[in-house]
């Protein structure tokens, strides 16, 4: 693989919480890992990539892929997200974040928003989008506007693939609550949100963003 792990893994490591454990692999066996002190699953460079990991899971259909894990497999049960490492289009190998079971109770189906002076459980299907705007993560819901402690980097790989959608660096949005979708300039889109907001799809997420909703 023709970059530096080490390297690699320096900037990577600041997308996902804290005493997260790391792992990556080329397109057959693991060749770095990272444990943290809440999870290790023990893997050592050169394993073999097991079949029933989130890893090999994300190398084959090519794409992110997050999923809880059975103990079966390493022994201890764990949360995985895998980004595979793509050259023209053939996977080259893949990074995968490891968090343990004690560390799910913020990725259950709801966010915990700040609304004025309280808090509340907003479920994940509740939620239209999340804006970073001043250093903070703000979330649109139907239960109101608020904010949530989480970046919007690590909730990017946190929230469901099925329902959420990176579309711009400041925002991540609930498909299930677009209206309508905009040509605008530059190959880019702009999204008519069912309460009325224009949320922004810039150049980089666009193609993807096609060929996602598929137009």
């Amino acid at each position: 693989m023709n970059f530096s792990v080490s390297a690699l893994m320096e900037g990577f490591e600041e997308l996902f919480p804290k005493e997260t454990s790391f792992a990556v692999a080329d397109s057959k066996r693991f060749i770095y890992y990272k444990p943290s002190s809440k999870i290790d699953l023990q893997i050592k460079p050169g394993d073999e990539i097991k079949e029933d990991t989130v890893t090999y899971k994300a190398l084959s259909v090519q794409q992110k892929i997050s999923e809880h894990i059975h103990s079966k497999v390493f022994g201890i049960p764990y949360y995985g997200t895998s980004v595979p490492i793509l050259n023209n289009g053939n996977p080259q190998g893949c990074i995968t974040a490891i968090l343990s079971t004690e560390q799910l109770r913020f990725l259950a189906d709801y966010l915990t928003v700040r609304i004025g002076e309280c808090w509340k459980p907003v479920p994940h299907k509740e939620i239209m989008f999340l804006e970073a705007q001043n250093r903070k993560t703000w979330v649109q819901s139907e239960r109101g506007t608020g904010t949530n402690k989480f970046k919007l980097s690590e909730l990017e790989y946190i929230l469901p693939n099925d329902l959420f959608f990176r579309c711009h660096r400041s925002y991540i949005i609930n498909i299930n609550y677009i209206a309508e979708i905009q040509p605008d300039s530059h190959s880019t889109f702009l999204l008519i949100m069912k309460d009325k907001s224009k949320v922004p799809v810039s150049q980089t997420y666009a193609k993807h963003f096609r060929k996602l909703l598929a137009f």
